[in-house]
């Protein structure tokens, strides 16, 4: 079971003289519009709860003035919430003193800005050094570091420039690259991608994703763009007027919109990109392994299907035929079925419907989905995958 890094319990922003009154009312049921008339505050968030798991890419999306921004500045207190508390490794954030937050900020958590936050008067290695130069590293070692992100994030050979002298988008690499020498376990970034061209942001997104598959940081990312919440996101939450609407994985937000506003958000978005044959897969119907060909017959023909899918020692080979079989046995084969089986086109779990259907359209059999290391999870038929375009439900078995 996956690791809790961040908690985020029950946590409620007013904006305005007197939070605290204003806190009972919401308490006692009043509605942000009619806080806002009558008591001229702002209700920013209401009773944010949700948890953020170690490692995962938790991505807080939702329309300007949602509330996403605010809620992730409560994570490293920027903002204080008016009630509620902010969890993380089991520390109370809301509860540090001053000199507990600001080594927890130093080494805990880092932040990559929309703006890029850099520091003009400083070179490109030296903005990435910072947060490393404020612990007291020696200046030697912190550069080495920073050198290194830089090369990491593409930027090598830029570490004497001045953030004036570089492109929007090689500026947000170096406001990554400092994110990433800071070592922090947690890394929060809001709209951090949002003030770059389509180009350029499709390119961070993979980097970002290409990051994370080698340091699994935990990184709670903003955005307004469902379709890069849906590329980069492990789970999201999508928030509405300061109020969670719901929390899921990719598909699940796709397949399951709880609400109209979700609905909203995600109809226009091209399902086959984003959906993955690990959604829709289904367990197969027949594995062999160590059967002989009569015995692998007899269990294709029990079952009533054509066909069986082969595995040795857990791993995936291939499939065999009920024809395949019978004429191994008339023939008095010695071939093992490993041998015997053919090696039909795999789909890993992590391919979209877009870029299976190619493989799935004209073969008469099931796709096997596997994983990195040929296991087995599950297969996919090319019905299943034009229903799950169509939103139908694939009752399909294979």
């Amino acid at each position: 079971m996956s690791k809790i890094k961040i908690e985020v319990q029950n946590i409620t922003k007013i904006f305005g003289e007197k939070p605290q009154e204003a806190l009972a009312k919401v308490k006692a049921g009043m509605g942000k519009q009619e806080l806002l008339e009558q008591h001229t505050h702002t209700l920013g968030l209401h009773n944010i709860s949700l948890n953020i798991e170690e490692g995962e890419i938790f991505v807080i999306m939702g329309l300007s003035g949602s509330g996403k921004s605010t809620l992730i500045r409560h994570f490293n207190r920027l903002i204080d919430p008016s009630d509620g508390h902010i969890i993380i490794d089991g520390e109370d954030v809301m509860e540090m003193d001053v000199k507990q937050l600001e080594d927890f900020r130093r080494r805990k958590i880092s932040m990559v800005f929309q703006s890029f936050g850099l520091m003009p008067h400083y070179t490109v290695v030296d903005n990435v050094a910072y947060a490393l130069e404020v612990r007291g590293v020696k200046k030697a070692e912190r550069i080495a570091k920073a050198t290194e992100w830089l090369e990491t994030v593409g930027l090598a050979g830029y570490e004497n420039l001045y953030p004036r002298q570089l492109s929007g988008g090689q500026q947000q690499r170096v406001g990554l690259a400092r994110a990433l020498a800071a070592d922090t376990d947690v890394i929060l970034m809001d709209e951090a991608f949002s003030a770059l061209d389509p180009l350029i942001r499709s390119q961070m997104q993979e980097q970002l994703l290409e990051l994370q598959n080698r340091l699994q940081k935990t990184i709670v990312f903003i955005t307004h763009d469902l379709s890069e919440a849906l590329r980069i996101g492990s789970r999201i939450a999508i928030l509405k007027d300061g109020e969670l609407s719901q929390i899921g994985t990719p598909e699940e937000i796709l397949l399951n919109p709880s609400d109209d506003y979700v609905r909203e958000f995600v109809k226009e978005v091209n399902r086959a990109s984003v959906l993955t044959v690990e959604a829709i897969m289904r367990k197969p119907r027949l594995c062999l392994e160590n059967e002989t060909h009569q015995e692998a017959l007899t269990k294709i023909e029990a079952v009533g299907i054509e066909w069986g899918w082969v595995l040795t020692n857990n791993r995936y080979q291939g499939m065999v035929t009920r024809a395949q079989l019978k004429k191994a046995i008339a023939e008095n084969s010695q071939e093992t079925l490993a041998q015997l089986a053919n090696n039909s086109v795999v789909v890993t779990q992590s391919t979209t419907v877009e870029g299976a259907l190619p493989s799935a359209i004209g073969n008469k059999y099931p796709l096997p989905v596997v994983d990195q290391n040929g296991k087995l999870w599950g297969v996919v038929t090319p019905d299943s995958l034009t229903r799950a375009i169509e939103k139908e439900t694939d009752e399909v078995s294979s």
